[in-house]
């Protein structure tokens, strides 16, 4: 047998296994808007947009060795254009809405990346964060355009999905649109992920991964690592973006806060909680972070310390994410079985 196929045999039934789990999560989520109410299924929602989120930034992070403090101008600017779009140009078709946000948010993020990835680790750190802050100060200043800390309002009713063959007009609009935009947020997510697994595992990951683990011997065997590293942070861009277009109708409202350094914080942390060496930990962790984020602002006026204190212990006793402890441990029971 050659050595190819070697390798086929070997990864194939993996594959088939690891397709075989995501159909069956794919079908739980499916399942949950029937067996919970509205708010939990408006928290999931929230959960899979900033999911999306993490995936692109993970991509910068776990899989290119960069470490981004200012994401979350790409997840604002997709937010922000969605809601000019809406509101200077009458547009109700979210599908519309999308291509407009991603087209916004590749010039934004080609041009950042242009200048960052010419620096590593803390210089590339502190620059995003600066160009992120740039944004938000022009978002919080132009307050006649941007309307300031008051934002700018998207009503979800009207928009339209699918091209105008849904749309919420009418009594219990803001209950179907939920039941509606979880299905629709819940595809994309599905087909968001499936583009990363292809991407992560391309040679054009691989070539990431390689820049990641050593540059000098990268660049030594062809690969050039800035024009690499430019294209993995477009896509990084493209990608949150994409979350913060999804964010803008169920949110309803988009004010600078988003383009403020501590919802980069929120990235980080995401992915930092569910484990960033691994393909699911960002997506894990995502969620946790929105559920934790939910229910301490619910419990406690100082919720910023008490997520802090969460965080912090978490991260001190899961020091791999919740996905890499999880997967050493069945690593270890696994191979104690006889």
């Amino acid at each position: 047998m050659s050595i190819s196929a070697d390798m086929r045999a070997s990864t194939g039934p993996s594959v088939s296994r690891l397709a075989v789990a995501a159909i069956a999560i794919l079908i739980v989520l499916a399942a949950l808007p029937y067996l919970v109410d509205v708010y939990q299924t408006q928290l999931l929602i929230y959960g899979l947009v900033f999911a999306i989120a993490a995936l692109g930034f993970n991509l910068l992070l776990g899989y290119t060795g960069l470490l981004s403090f200012g994401h979350s101008a790409y997840f604002g600017t997709g937010a922000y254009t969605v809601a000019f779009i809406v509101r200077d140009l009458g547009v109700q078709s979210m599908e519309m809405c999308i291509l407009g946000g991603l087209i916004g948010t590749l010039l934004v993020s080609a041009v950042f990346g242009f200048v960052c990835v010419r620096h590593t680790r803390i210089f590339f750190g502190i620059l995003t964060l600066a160009l992120s802050q740039v944004l938000w100060s022009l978002a919080f200043k132009f307050f006649w355009v941007t309307g300031g800390t008051d934002g700018i309002r998207v009503a979800s009713n009207k928009l339209t999905l699918l091209g105008g063959m849904i749309n919420f007009a009418g009594p219990g609009a803001f209950q179907r649109f939920v039941f509606a935009y979880y299905y629709y947020v819940l595809i994309l997510f599905a087909a968001s992920t499936v583009i990363m697994w292809i991407i992560v595992h391309s040679p054009f990951g691989k070539a990431l991964q390689a820049i990641r683990d050593n540059e000098t011997r990268a660049s030594f065997v062809g690969i050039s690592v800035r024009r690499y590293r430019w294209t993995a942070f477009v896509i990084s861009g493209l990608f949150t973006g994409l979350a913060g277009i999804l964010w803008v109708p169920l949110n309803g409202l988009t004010t600078p806060d988003i383009l403020y350094w501590p919802f980069s914080g929120e990235l980080v942390f995401m992915t930092v909680l569910g484990g960033f060496r691994s393909f699911t930990g960002p997506i894990v962790g995502a969620v946790m972070f929105n559920y934790l984020k939910t229910y301490a602002v619910a419990s406690t006026e100082y919720w910023q310390l008490l997520l802090g204190v969460v965080l912090v212990i978490l991260v001190m006793v899961l020091p791999n994410g919740i996905v890499g402890t999880v997967a050493r441990l069945a690593g270890k029971i696994t191979r104690r079985t006889p």
